[in-house]
């Protein structure tokens, strides 16, 4: 397995689409995704069943962002990952990046061969404190 270079990852990319974001501030992923935009990310959600988080736009899916995204931030159960892989792929981002307790290793590896970095089972928000970008 491919390890990829986290601080890298952290430093270069900046857009980070947070698939299942909640707006629900107690809620892992809103928690995760308001540290992020508090360091400088650029957040945006993409979650069907809300309109906006954070103030911003949420989308359905990740096709339907009208911008680039560099970092997909998965906050979904594993059986849902090669979708979202899919979807990275198809729109050009750089990094599928699973939270802690998701993985899909068959997922992974499409995404990789398809060029893409792959974090997988860990926690952007700790990642983030560990490499001292705060």
């Amino acid at each position: 397995m491919q390890v990829p270079d986290i601080k890298e990852i952290l430093t270069k990319y900046r857009t980070v689409a947070v698939v299942g974001l909640s707006p629900d501030a107690g809620k892992p992923s809103h928690e995760v995704a308001a540290y992020l935009k508090r360091a400088g990310y650029r957040i945006i959600p993409v979650n069907p069943a809300v309109a906006e988080v954070f103030g911003e736009k949420s989308y359905p899916t990740l096709a339907e962002i009208p911008e680039p995204v560099e970092i997909v931030d998965v906050f979904r159960r594993s059986e849902f990952v090669p979708e979202i892989v899919e979807q990275a792929i198809a729109k050009g981002a750089k990094v599928v990046w699973m939270q802690e307790g998701v993985v899909h290793e068959e997922a992974a590896q499409r995404a990789r061969d398809a060029g893409l970095e792959v974090v997988m089972d860990r926690c952007m928000l700790k990642e983030h404190v560990k490499a001292g970008r705060r």
